[in-house]
This record gives structure tokens, C-alpha cells and sequence, in this order.
């Protein structure tokens, strides 16, 4: 149907199909084109911006996909190496570069938390075994404050009967 009537279809990122008329169409279609070095803006049609003022019919309006890390972005952004000082990152950085310092970010606090388990699973070990060498034990202080919850309530008992 595309084919008989000729028309432009847009299939995700810069990826752009042309179907006219009796055309086949893998012959039409033209590859996306290489994305934009590290650090370097990007842009929703994939190209450069262009100031040649109106742009024609069947154009894309080029809109810069960056923003302004905030402080913690900027912290997220030196703790995971992407940058060595804070006078180093740019005012506009790609949402792309953020997100990938975040889920690293993310990864290194989870590699953290399982550090600190394991060192807190050893310290509970040898508290444990320094409450054995004690004779303590959960049993032991359980009927201790059992025994002396009775007493509290004798006495109790006591002071209200006199």
C-alpha cells in the first residue's frame, strides 16, 4: 500500500524509509547515520543543528537533547571517574552520560552493601562465639527476664494487698 502511494516512514532513530511508487523497499532505505562522539551534543534527528533559518517541508526541528547535571549528578559524575574535578564537567552534559554514571553509581553502592553484610555477618560470628565462652545464650537471658517479670508482679501483688 505504501509503495503505490509514496510516502516517508520514519522508523526510529534516524532510520529513514522512502517508498515510491513501483520502488522496492530495501532500495530507498538510507542507514543511520554514526552517533556523535563522547561529550559532543546530540540531537533528535541525529545530526547537527542548522541555522539556515525555515526549514523545509518534511524536515525534523533539531532539539538538543542535553541538560544541566545538578550537584549530585556532578558528585555521581567524579565518583564513578567520568571526570576527575568538578571544574572539569561541562554546564550541558548528554542524559545519556548521566544515567550511565547513575547505574554505576548504583552498582558500586551495591558492591558496598554486600561488603558490609559480610564483615557484619563476621562480627555477629565472634560475638556469638565470645557469648559462649560466657555461658550466655537467648535461652538463659529469656528465663532470666521471665524470672525476674514474676518477681516484679509479686511485689506488685504484694504492695497492692497491704
Amino acid at each position: 500500500m505504501l509503495r503505490a502511494v509514496g510516502s516517508l516512514l520514519r522508523l526510529g532513530r534516524g532510520l529513514t524509509v522512502r517508498c515510491g511508487p513501483g520502488a522496492p523497499l530495501e532500495a530507498t532505505r538510507r542507514p543511520t547515520p554514526a552517533l556523535p562522539p563522547r561529550g559532543l551534543p546530540c540531537y533528535s534527528s541525529g545530526g547537527a543543528p542548522s541555522n539556515s533559518g525555515p526549514q523545509g517541508h518534511g524536515e525534523i526541528h533539531r532539539v538538543p537533547t542535553q541538560r544541566r547535571p545538578s550537584q549530585f549528578d556532578k558528585k555521581i559524575l567524579l565518583w564513578t571517574g567520568r571526570f576527575k574535578s568538578m571544574e572539569e564537567i561541562p554546564p550541558r552534559i548528554p542524559p545519556e552520560m548521566i544515567d550511565t554514571a547513575r547505574n554505576k553509581a548504583r552498582v558500586k553502592a551495591c558492591y558496598i552493601m554486600i561488603g558490609l553484610t559480610i564483615i557484619a555477618c563476621f562480627a555477629v560470628i565472634v560475638s556469638a562465639k565470645r557469648a559462649v565462652e560466657r555461658h550466655e545464650s537467648l535461652t538463659s537471658w529469656n528465663l532470666a527476664k521471665k524470672a525476674k517479670w514474676r518477681e516484679e508482679a509479686a511485689l506488685a501483688a504484694q504492695a497492692k494487698a497491704k
